[in-house]
């Protein structure tokens, strides 16, 4: 059994002026066109095994995270549509090398009282041991790459 010290959750909420469908159809249907919007964070999202929008598509992200050159190999493993909500488990990559375990979670709300929307982020992990920081670096990547998205999918062209 792990120790609870090893175990986490670290969520952040990030407000953007897209609507929720645009930000799910980005991250549930064109991963592979993030990079349009972020190439200075996301270089890439290639399609491994499956297809785009399917729970069991396994993709490969290639990123940069605290200015190193990343690969992440991981499964959609929900996608739920009327919730807006998409979760990303981690199969290989770098994040791997400091977690046993590690699975993103993207939920987009309707932001109450106006347009736009709140994309909620939330991340769940085990540690390879005690002297891992837990992933606020990478949190804050996900609000950034969530704040470029916004700023393309609302821009005038």
């Amino acid at each position: 059994m792990a120790s609870s010290a090893l175990t986490g959750k670290v969520e952040t909420d990030v407000e953007i002026k897209a609507s929720p469908e645009q930000f799910h159809d980005m991250f549930t249907n064109k991963p592979h066109h993030l990079h349009h919007s972020c190439k200075d964070k996301v270089q890439g999202c290639d399609l491994h095994e499956g297809e785009w929008g399917k729970v069991g598509t396994i993709i490969i992200w290639s990123y940069v995270h605290d200015g190193k050159a990343k690969k992440s190999k991981e499964v959609i493993e929900s996608i739920d549509h009327d919730k807006k909500l998409i979760t990303f488990k981690v199969l290989e990559g770098d994040i791997m090398e400091e977690y046993k375990s590690f699975l993103f979670t993207l939920q987009v709300s309707p932001k109450s009282g106006g347009s736009g929307s709140v994309v909620h982020w939330t991340m769940e992990y085990e540690k390879r041991h005690e002297a891992i920081d837990h992933p606020q670096t990478l949190l804050q990547l996900t609000v950034d790459i969530s704040k470029d998205i916004d700023a393309h999918l609302t821009s005038p062209n």
